[in-house]
């Protein structure tokens, strides 16, 4: 009990600490509490830092599989989709830099920007987020799902996060200026709509805080893997087991199919439990792929003593 007190009133104090500086962004400290079960290397701003190896091989995992695996685990809010895609053949993984807007409230709006000011930052409080971003990050906003008049971006901000991050955005929102963001080589987008209007009535309430992306709740260090079929948002202290345990499943998959095609194995010995006789010869399969796998032989042997196939 004294244990549980211990934290709530950390918590109300660090929330408190927060209103009262009204700040833009949480700090590093903070970054690092609310994503505690990341142990690995981190950004200068808190967030995790996973691996960029990890992060290219993430691009040759399927939604489905992402999701199953995050579900079983727990995680089941964490897919969005119905997108309009700026390039839907494109495949965008990345590190998340998360902001929050919301319709505009003068007084908010205004300690947002003194503290902005105060901070050092500079020009429309939507660049703000921009000037944050480095390669490999992802720019995802929560802006309510507004299109007219809740343009987040036209082809300039769209040519610094290119610039920047060597990525492209996701918005609960809208952009403006299509073809100038389809000039931008590299950069691609997963929005709710495009309207040719300027942002109006909307303000910027945080960078790098908790934000909802319809279905799904994101946190800043979160990986994102976005695809024609949607968006999903993965926890940082998940993504290798994510990453391993959708490779394993293809190679599985793989031999299987390769089986079925010979004649070797019945549809029935592949999908049931396989005998000792079949996994013997898929660990001689595996070693036959050599450099094909995706994955080390030394990650892969320590991944399937803990699997029951």
């Amino acid at each position: 009990m004294k244990l549980r007190f211990t934290y709530w009133l950390l918590a109300v104090c660090l929330y408190a600490g927060a209103v009262q500086a009204q700040q833009v962004t949480p700090t590093a400290d903070q970054i690092k509490a609310l994503t505690p079960a990341w142990k690995g290397d981190r950004t200068p701003d808190g967030r995790p830092k996973v691996p960029d190896a990890l992060l290219q091989r993430l691009k040759n995992i399927s939604i489905e599989e992402a999701w199953g695996i995050l579900r079983n685990k727990g995680y089941q809010n964490q897919f969005e989709g119905d997108w309009m895609l700026l390039r839907p053949d494109q495949v965008m993984t990345g590190r998340v830099v998360t902001a929050q807007y919301m319709p505009l409230r003068p007084d908010w709006d205004q300690l947002v920007k003194d503290k902005g000011k105060a901070e050092g930052r500079i020009g429309g409080t939507n660049s703000w987020p921009i000037d944050v971003l480095s390669n490999g990050d992802v720019y995802v906003a929560d802006s309510y799902g507004k299109v007219v008049d809740g343009t987040l971006i036209g082809d300039n901000l769209g040519n610094s996060i290119y610039a920047k991050s060597k990525n492209g955005v996701i918005f609960y929102g809208s952009v403006r200026d299509m073809e100038g963001l389809e000039e931008i080589a590299g950069f691609t987008a997963w929005v709710k709509g495009y309207d040719p209007s300027y942002i109006q009535q909307m303000m910027l309430a945080g960078i790098n805080v908790p934000i909802r992306i319809g279905r799904a709740t994101v946190l800043p260090g979160d990986v994102v893997l976005a695809k024609k079929g949607g968006v999903i948002f993965i926890p940082a202290h998940l993504l290798e087991e994510v990453v391993l345990n959708a490779e394993f499943i293809a190679l599985r998959d793989q031999f299987g199919h390769q089986r079925l095609k010979e004649g070797k194995y019945t549809p029935g010995e592949i999908d049931s439990q396989w005998t000792d006789a079949i996994k013997k010869d898929f660990l001689q399969w595996l070693d036959a792929q050599g450099d094909k796998l995706p994955m080390s032989r030394q990650d892969l042997d320590k991944f399937m003593k803990n699997r029951t196939w």
